[in-house]
This record gives C-alpha cells, structure tokens and sequence, in this order.
C-alpha cells in the first residue's frame, strides 16, 4: 500500500520532469504545512530563489485567507522583481484549497501563468 508521501514524491517526480524555471519563466513552487504556507520563484537553471513569501506573521485568520494574502504578496514582489510570467509547480499537491487559493491570488496581483 502506498502512503500519503509515496504518493505526493511520485507526483512531484512527475510534475518537475516536464517543468522547469527558466531566466524568462521562473518556477513558482508552492509548500504547504499543517499551519503554514510558503511560496518560492525559482530560477531552475542557476539555482537560485528569486523571491518568496510564507504565512509566518500574517495574523491568525484561516488558512485559505492566509493562502490569499500570500499569493498578493508573492505577485507584488514579483512584479517589483521585473518577473511577470511564471510556470506553476504546485508541488505535488492536489490543485484545490489553499493551492489554488495561492494561485488565484497571484494572477489577480498581475503574475501570469
């Protein structure tokens, strides 16, 4: 039987086998915790984060909120970076809740993917 983090690894492996960051189209990759959700633009060929944003300090308010507020303010700190196209790498994780709440605020605050 396969557990929770067999599955997610397999998918990951999958998912990060057909995309990759590049100069032009950095990775947006996506981290969630029980408590907390973090957000990285990735340059995947100089190995570089470019910028990112987590939950840590937001003020207590639920998670899907939370996920919200840290997808305005990945997109603001992208565009102040000159970055305004990404490619989503939801890391293995189902594309709904607090994923797809990151994501949609982030092309709401003007990124495009």
């Amino acid at each position: 039987m396969i557990t929770k983090i067999e599955r997610r690894a397999k998918i990951k492996y999958r998912v990060r086998n057909k995309i990759s960051g590049t100069t032009e189209r950095p990775r947006m990759s996506v981290f969630r915790s029980n408590k907390q959700i973090y957000v990285q633009i990735i340059n995947d060929l100089t190995g570089t984060t470019l910028v990112s944003a987590s939950s840590l300090g937001l003020e207590t308010c639920p998670k899907k909120e939370q996920a919200a507020k840290v997808g305005e303010l990945i997109a603001q700190k992208a565009l102040e970076a000159g970055i305004t196209t990404v490619v989503f790498d939801r890391n293995g994780y189902l594309y709904h809740g607090r994923v797809k709440e990151v994501a949609d605020a982030a092309r709401n605050g003007g990124l495009k993917f």
